[in-house]
């Protein structure tokens, strides 16, 4: 398979396929790779703004899907996250602990749980509102550059999902 077109910078990513197909392929022609690093760098740039707030980053993230819908299932929360229950179990109990969620069995289904938030995790939002600004100031990209790549890794994400 070939993958070949002019990119701005005047390189032809046919050159990077062809390395590949003759066994002498480089890190840095590896989408996944870069992927990675970038997935990397943008987690370094979160953990200082959360770290102040005691959350890591998946932590965060659950409680960016609770701000929103106020109450969700584990299973709902854990596939908007992509996140199986192994990961998910000990992050909402660390949220838990810290007073910003609260756990609770549906009483017409016990097996499904419903995570919630504490007024603890409502007032959490008003203290974090510009993470997200200051984050995207960090990314140093124009907005129209963040809604097209933004758009292209959700694609990229439907497909291999």
């Amino acid at each position: 398979m070939t993958i070949s077109s002019r990119q701005e910078d005047g390189s032809d990513t046919s050159k990077a396929t062809n390395r590949w197909e003759q066994g002498q392929g480089k890190i840095d022609d590896m989408l996944c790779f870069a992927l990675y690093a970038a997935s990397r760098a943008a987690m370094d740039v979160y953990r200082p703004l959360l770290d102040k707030f005691g959350l890591t980053y998946p932590q965060y993230l659950v409680m960016v899907v609770l701000w929103d819908r106020e109450t969700c299932s584990v299973k709902d929360i854990g596939r908007t996250l992509h996140l199986d229950s192994g990961t998910l179990s000990p992050l909402l109990k660390r949220l838990e602990s810290t007073g910003f969620i609260k756990r609770q069995r549906r009483t017409q289904d016990e097996r499904v749980v419903d995570i919630s938030l504490t007024d603890e995790g409502r007032a959490l939002r008003e203290r974090a509102v510009d993470v997200p600004m200051q984050v995207s100031c960090r990314y140093g990209i124009e907005f129209d550059e963040y809604v097209t790549l933004l758009e292209q890794l959700k694609k990229l994400t439907a497909r291999l999902a």
